[in-house]
């Protein structure tokens, strides 16, 4: 019997069983009188071994994979789908556009769920929609039935990619956070450019149906390990436990409860918040020309399924299935992007260790050399991939290159703002993640259908060297605000800073006296 209690209970995957925890205990209560957690609590995500905490973190980068493959995945097979429905190749770039459309959506609905609610229960309730919703596509009769159900995947399976950088920030500390940070972000640029490396080989001898079953298959074997992800939303998991002790019974812990219990916030107030709040961020000086930056940088990724079968299936003949393959050059690229992002990660800890800094001392402007680099090393490698990619005499082994090392660039500009703008906003963050999700991802969404004209029009060295331009011109803003950073975020509503927490708590300390 016990090894039946022990399997069952495996998938929450927590280190510990309810019915262990030491109950002789009193509550351990915060000073405004709230339950909290003990500064060893077992229950804390953050207290859980490194292994399990690793073990949850790539469970949930799995599901963000899922949602970047299954984004760019059609554009493998865009021929099979426009001969299958009659339509042009620009209408077939629709299958992306309205998948991108409804992340815009997804962040807005299920980032105040996982608030409410908590992680764990969003993400299976909404991942198995999205399974569902691929039979539609699988299985589509019609074209207008494939965009309905491109649409509502991408809505469904956008509560992982907005809802990750959360599981991240509960299980790991703003140094170690970085690192899981880099893992999610390569799953951003490696999903995308293996979808239309596998559908356009499925596409030289099945058709684009393939593309989709590969996607529930995928999705299947992840959906199994996705049970396995517990809670880790703090205030969720404290309003849980404050619930199990009222009910246990013992006498004084009657009135128990949670900092999240006593706020009384319904739902709709919690929606009323997150549906107004991103778009007031969006226009705060830091979070609108992070949102344009990584607006570009989006869209560039999704030009890119575009721009390569220009290159090297319309310009050197290959066919479609090896045509795809120099995006894993990007994939490798993507890798080289982490790789960096560890040993910068590595660096900064080292430094703690030494005694040479603190980690409470680090400020959010101590993100953006990653940024720096990276936006130097966008425009930089547009050129490169833009004018080698131009003359077929070039070897194709050239533009190959230049493309990692623009994929490289892109990673280290994702990482380094997601990560600024957590620490930027602090409380606000999910808010300012959410604004810039919309953007970028309605930014994207555009990109399937103006790519092939474009560059038709104006040429790889020409489309490219356009595209270089406003990387060279966008590259200022992360020098901007490594000088000017902080003097903006004093005057912002909604990014705390030391200074501006310190005069609050002088302000209270003086109406007290």
């Amino acid at each position: 019997m016990v090894s039946v209690t022990r399997i069952l209970s495996r998938p929450l995957n927590r280190p510990f069983r309810t019915r262990d925890l030491e109950r002789d205990r009193p509550p351990y209560l915060d000073q405004h009188g709230y339950l909290a957690f003990e500064p060893d609590d077992i229950e804390n995500p953050v207290n859980w071994s490194v292994s399990r905490r690793v073990r949850i973190t790539v469970c949930a980068v799995l599901l963000v994979m899922n949602a970047t493959f299954a984004s760019s995945s059609p554009s493998g097979c865009f021929g099979s789908i426009s001969k299958s429905f009659h339509i042009s190749l620009e209408a077939a770039g629709l299958t992306i556009t309205v998948f991108l459309l409804g992340y815009c959506l997804g962040p807005l609905v299920f980032a105040p769920l996982s608030e409410f609610y908590g992680r764990r229960w969003v993400f299976y309730i909404t991942f198995l929609l999205y399974l569902a919703f691929n039979f539609l596509c699988a299985f589509a009769p019609n074209f207008g039935s494939l965009l309905v159900g491109r649409f509502l995947t991408g809505t469904f399976v956008s509560a992982p990619l907005s809802n990750a950088p959360g599981v991240i920030a509960d299980l790991w500390n703003p140094l170690q956070r970085g690192n899981a940070m880099a893992g999610f972000s390569a799953m951003v640029w490696i999903g995308p450019a293996l979808g239309p490396v596998i559908a356009g080989f499925l596409e030289l001898k099945k058709d684009w149906r393939w593309s989709f079953y590969v996607l529930l298959w995928l999705g299947a074997g992840t959906a199994l390990l996705m049970f396995t992800i517990p809670e880790t939303h703090a205030p969720t998991i404290l309003r849980l436990k404050a619930q199990r002790i009222r009910a246990s019974g013992i006498p004084g812990t009657e009135n128990i409860k949670a900092s999240s219990e006593a706020s009384n916030r319904s739902l709709r107030e919690v929606y009323k918040i997150a549906l107004t709040r991103p778009w007031l961020i969006l226009f705060d000086t830091i979070s609108f020309l992070c949102a344009i930056y990584m607006a570009v940088v989006y869209t560039l990724l999704y030009m890119l399924f575009s721009i390569y079968p220009i290159v090297f299936q319309e310009h050197r003949g290959w066919n479609s299935g090896v045509g795809e393959l120099p995006l894993l050059g990007t994939v490798v690229g993507a890798v080289l992007g982490g790789v960096v992002v560890l040993f910068d990660t590595q660096r900064r800890k080292k430094k703690i260790q030494r005694g040479e800094a603190r980690l409470e001392d680090m400020e959010p402007e101590d993100r953006l050399p990653l940024v720096m680099i990276g936006g130097v090393g966008f425009a930089v490698t547009m050129f490169f991939f833009a004018w080698t990619a131009e003359y077929n005499s070039v070897h194709w082994i050239v533009p190959t290159i230049a493309g990692g090392l623009l994929s490289s660039s892109l990673l280290l500009i994702f990482v380094g703002v997601l990560n600024y703008l957590v620490d930027a906003y602090l409380m606000f963050a999910a808010s300012a993640i959410a604004a810039n999700t919309i953007l970028r991802s309605a930014a994207g969404a555009s990109a399937p259908l103006f790519t092939n004209q474009m560059f038709k029009a104006m040429g790889i060295g020409g489309g490219g060297s356009l595209i270089g331009g406003f990387a060279a011109v966008l590259s200022i803003i992360p020098f901007l605000f490594y000088r000017y950073g902080k003097q903006i975020r004093r005057r912002s509503k909604y990014a705390p800073t030391k200074e501006k927490e310190k005069q609050q708590e002088d302000g209270k300390s003086e109406e007290h006296v």
